[in-house]
């Protein structure tokens, strides 16, 4: 009898348990029902530059929150793999390049990315190494430029802006040291990778350096021995620009994105962050 009265006990017992975890199982489902997935962020990766880019893109955050979007900024220091990561799907966007650069790219990798909007422009630097002008540079002086095809092109017509070299007529915005007709000082170009550039300060006389890099490196346009005009053609030309994979430019959350950074609370965080450095287009 003692026997019995023990089975039937922990028969009971075992199925007050089985009603209780039925009883948390239902209560949990209810709770995750409560987020619902409309309550949800959906998540935006953008790939950007350190600087300016990637901190331009931190001003709107809470803004693309609003929009029901959650901004995550993923930060390159290289021009390439932005581009590969958008092509293959692992990123939506990117923020780092201007429509010449994406061009190239485009063409040498049979890449199908294409620009979204125009956001800013940074105007290339003429900065002192060792000589301390451009009238103190000296026969045969070494010059740092950026070896990519659009950034090298857009240094050498700086040069040539500057009185330094001469290229030949046609040569304009796909120049290449190939291209230089007159080179008076017989000046050497030491061309290595664009965020390398402010490196070779030291080790150069002059070196042409890309806005963001020459901000990352503490300098400023107010720096520059000279610099491109922030209303002529290269403004236009080599505005950086928000780029995404053909066909999803007109995309929710990439429209989402344009708006908020071509609003004027990213236009005065530029006009009072970089003081010139970096110049809004839109």
């Amino acid at each position: 009898m003692r026997r019995t009265f023990t089975i039937a006990s922990l028969v009971l017992a075992l199925a007050l348990g089985v009603l209780g975890l039925a009883g948390c199982s239902q209560d949990d489902g209810a709770t995750s029902g409560d987020t619902t997935t409309s309550d949800e962020l959906v998540v935006l990766k953008v790939g950007a530059s350190p600087t300016p880019h990637a901190e331009i893109l931190e001003q709107v955050v809470e803004d693309l929150a609003a929009e029901g979007y959650e901004l995550e900024i993923i930060e390159y220091t290289d021009y390439v793999l932005p581009n590969t990561d958008v092509e293959a799907g692992e990123i939506d966007a990117n923020y780092f390049q201007h429509t010449p650069y994406l061009d190239d790219f485009n063409a040498e990798n049979g890449t199908s990315i294409v620009s979204a909007a125009s956001i800013h422009f940074e105007p290339l630097g003429l900065y002192a190494g060792k000589s301390a002008s451009i009238d103190a540079l000296p026969e045969g002086g070494k010059v740092a430029v950026p070896n990519d095809a659009t950034n090298e092109a857009r240094a050498l017509l700086l040069l040539e802006q500057e009185g330094i070299i001469t290229l030949k007529p046609d040569a304009g915005i796909k120049a290449t040291v190939n291209d230089i007709a007159e080179n008076p000082k017989n000046i050497e170009f030491v061309e290595v990778e664009a965020a390398a550039v402010p490196a070779m300060l030291a080790d150069v006389d002059l070196a042409v350096i890309n806005g963001n890099y020459a901000l990352s490196a503490g300098l400023s346009v107010t720096d520059a021995l000279a610099s491109e005009a922030s209303d002529g053609l290269a403004a236009d030309t080599y505005a950086n620009i928000v780029a995404v994979a053909e066909g999803s430019e007109d995309d929710p959350a990439i429209q989402a994105l344009v708006k908020a950074l071509t609003s004027e609370k990213v236009r005065t965080f530029i006009e009072q962050q970089y003081g010139g450095s970096v110049v809004a287009v839109f």
